[in-house]
């Protein structure tokens, strides 16, 4: 379970390396504009995982601020990988 957290983990960082990228070189055509858009969405999603998950759980468990912030880089993927940490 592990290496595939990893592996989703590692996947997500190439999704937000393209995004990033894009911003600095943009894309031609469409593509650019479908990836800010993207961007936008992927952002907005996993900010809101953070908002949530920190919002429910924050009192309740002792996370470090990476685990915070790895919420909203790698949402759902990091949030299994939060939950193996403190439930095992």
């Amino acid at each position: 379970m592990k290496a595939l957290i990893w592996l989703a983990k590692a996947a997500i960082g190439f999704v937000w390396f393209i995004l990033i990228l894009n911003f600095f070189t943009p894309f031609p055509g469409k593509a650019a504009i479908a990836l800010y858009i993207m961007s936008a969405f992927l952002l907005m999603m996993h900010g809101l995982q953070m908002a949530i998950f920190i919002g429910a759980f924050g009192d309740k468990i002792k996370m470090s601020s990476w685990e915070k912030w790895s919420i909203l880089i790698f949402g759902i993927f990091a949030l299994l990988d939060i939950r193996r940490k403190h439930m095992s």
